[in-house]
């Protein structure tokens, strides 16, 4: 299933016909007003993976099993409570009062009939990947479920935090693409295609009421306008703002802004299939060739860790502490890509998708200019994150090299690391030694193996360097002083972890 946001404007176009949204914070009590980077691409939250938009928008409507908290520990919400039974299953208990509000109740025949809707090769959903250890999914009563898997999955609880539910009987009639329903806090009142989405709170919602009457999210693309829009006070969040700002917001007297360690490693991403990316003495080269320290001084005001030459950080389980970054030292630079067979005759693309990633348009344009400095030519090319991606994952034609940051909600490096995975659409690098020590930290339940396994596989991956290790973005967001929030690192943006602010 492909779904456009033209086609999703289309169809949900009649629902904003005479709708009315405040453009300003302060116009009703208790309305919240939430401003996201990107347009929302679909309302299925089996077809999206994007935690700070499409999901966070959607964990207001529909319910999850579990939820990770501002503490950024998993806890409870359809299910009561979970239990590793051995290896290879898990047992499930559900909450018995939970209800969608056209009166289908949320039990276990349901939590199933999702799972196998997500696992359906002709759903092609886009979080099958999610699932695929998954080997069957058992109802042994209407609040209890049994999960079959076909190795040990240790992260499979994390995993089912991002994993919401869908109504199949209102499914069975609708386009959850284009359309909603709702079992969760809100319901969605009106829709502005590339503009905003207004949700009420549900008064049918079987768990606690919600804060706020009125969520409006809308859509800023342009850090700047958010920061202006954050101090003119029409809206109440805002994140992914550069640090430069965070100081003007803070000694404006209207906001505050600050910012933490994200679970988010950027990277600039080799597609080693490709020459002369092939070559892993180049690759090292290129690592070698970047400061990065001076990097996070310059674009992050040092608020952004350096990268250990992995993509986990150290709030990850499997972060190997061992590892030291690819110093800056263009002479082992040079030194390496002489051995290598010299620069590249031609220029070598590199790949941005513009306005998504923090500062990202800056640090390639840094990254490209010392990588000329030791002799390899480069050019910036630059393009919509849909374009991106169509390339990353649809034609899998991934220019030489890209910038990327990426993260998961288990904050595991088994769901990290298995972007890397020989096989796997997103790795773009395929090496055995890699794959069999993730396939050793997956075949077992044990923390101490599971480390081991990881601690080898980042190894591999930081001498093979498959990528250009850079730094941890830093989350930084922006409140207005309306609201509290417990900042966090793991991209969710909900409206009932926010609370009004005492009088």
């Amino acid at each position: 299933m492909d779904v456009t946001r033209k086609s999703i404007s289309a169809a949900i176009a009649a629902l904003s016909l005479g709708a009315t949204i405040s453009t300003s914070a302060l116009a009703q009590d208790k309305t919240l007003t939430i401003a996201i980077t990107n347009t929302i691409n679909t309302f299925d939250p089996h077809m999206t993976a994007s935690v700070g938009t499409d999901l966070s928008l959607l964990s207001h409507i529909y319910p999850s099993l579990v939820l990770r908290g501002p503490d950024m520990k998993i806890a409870p919400a359809l299910a009561t409570e979970w239990t590793s039974v051995d290896d290879l299953t898990w047992r499930i208990k559900l909450r018995s009062d939970a209800t969608f509000n056209d009166g289908e109740k949320i039990d276990a025949e349901v939590v199933k009939w999702n799972f196998d809707r997500v696992r359906d090769p002709a759903v092609n959903a886009r979080i099958k990947a999610w699932f695929t250890l998954i080997s069957d999914v058992k109802v042994i009563s209407p609040t209890e479920i049994e999960i079959k898997t076909s190795s040990p999955y240790p992260a499979m609880i994390g995993q089912l935090s991002m994993f919401f539910l869908l109504p199949p009987k209102w499914a069975a009639g609708h386009k959850p693409a284009t359309e909603t329903a709702s079992g969760g806090a809100y319901v969605i009142s009106s829709v502005k295609p590339g503009e905003s989405i207004t949700l009420d709170a549900n008064p049918q919602y079987w768990g606690p009421k919600p804060d706020f009457g009125k969520v409006v999210v809308r859509i800023i693309p342009d850090a700047a306008s958010r920061v202006a829009a954050l101090l003119a006070g029409e809206v109440d969040f805002i994140n992914s703002i550069p640090t430069t700002e965070i100081t003007r917001i803070k000694t404006s007297g209207s906001a505050q802004a600050s910012a933490v360690p994200s679970t988010r490693t950027a990277f600039i991403k080799f597609n080693t299939l490709k020459p002369p990316l092939d070559n892993k003495l180049l690759r090292q080269a290129l690592n070698y060739a970047v400061d990065k320290e001076g990097i996070v001084k310059a674009i992050f005001n040092d608020q952004a860790e350096i990268a250990k030459c992995q993509v986990t950080s150290k709030s990850y389980f499997g972060f190997n502490a061992d590892l030291k970054p690819y110093a800056y030292d263009p002479e082992k630079a040079a030194e390496l890509l002489k051995k290598a067979g010299g620069a590249p005759a031609e220029p070598i693309e590199i790949e941005v998708p513009t306005g998504i990633y923090l500062n990202g348009e800056e640090v390639v344009q840094a990254v490209a200019s010392q990588l000329e400095e030791i002799g390899v030519k480069t050019k910036i090319v630059e393009m919509q994150f849909s374009a991106y991606m169509d390339k990353y994952l649809k034609t899998k034609d991934l220019g030489r090299m890209s910038l990327l940051s990426q993260a998961w909600p288990t904050i595991d490096a088994d769901g990290l690391l298995t972007l890397f995975a020989p096989g796997n659409m997103y790795a773009y690098w395929e090496n055995a030694d890699f794959g069999k020590a993730l396939a050793d930290g997956r075949s077992t339940m044990d923390v101490a193996k599971r480390q081991a396994a990881y601690k080898k596989a980042t190894e591999v991956m930081c001498d093979e360097a498959p990528a250009l290790f850079l730094y941890t973005q830093p989350a930084t967001y922006g409140l207005s002083k309306r609201i509290t929030w417990t900042a966090r690192g793991d991209d969710w943006v909900r409206a009932f972890d926010m609370k009004p602010a005492a009088n």
